[in-house]
């Protein structure tokens, strides 16, 4: 993996996503059934903001000590919407920037999804795991300009 592609190429095309007044729970089952830790979250194409499955657990913790709290924490994760939840004001980077820039993002903050942006609509999205298995399958990293003929 060249460190100096475009992020499109190793982005996350088909984003799973809600809009804001999706039910909590609706973020629950994305997190279940399609295992991803992070959805954004959008209105006409455009980026609002993103929850993971850490804003997901925080919310619920301490909420289930018997079973009878489970049904009232159905009817509590049913009633709040993603909106409630999610993080505003994330980095986000657009499709041409490079993988290193977004290594950077990674390694100063404590993010670990980075939305993909063009012209403010949500065009894909690149985690730690994207480049971690790009670097798995390419069997290291190199950081230099090729020439094409």
């Amino acid at each position: 993996m060249n460190l100096l592609d475009p992020i499109s190429s190793i982005m996350t095309s088909n984003v799973i996503s809600l809009q804001p007044n999706s039910s909590i729970a609706d973020a629950a089952e994305i997190f279940k059934a399609k295992r991803i830790n992070h959805i954004p979250i959008v209105d006409n194409d455009q980026l609002l903001g993103i929850v993971s499955k850490s804003d997901y657990l925080f919310f619920r913790r301490g909420f289930l000590n018997d079973k009878n709290d489970e049904r009232v924490e159905e009817i509590r994760i049913s009633n709040y919407e993603v909106q409630d939840i999610m993080t505003q004001g994330i980095a986000t980077i657009e499709p041409n920037e490079k993988i290193n820039v977004a290594l950077e993002i990674f390694k100063e903050n404590l993010f670990h999804a980075i939305p993909i942006v063009e012209d403010g609509k949500l065009k894909g999205i690149v985690t730690t795991f994207d480049i971690i298995f790009n670097l798995a399958e390419s069997n290291g990293a190199v950081a230099e300009y090729s020439i094409k003929k």
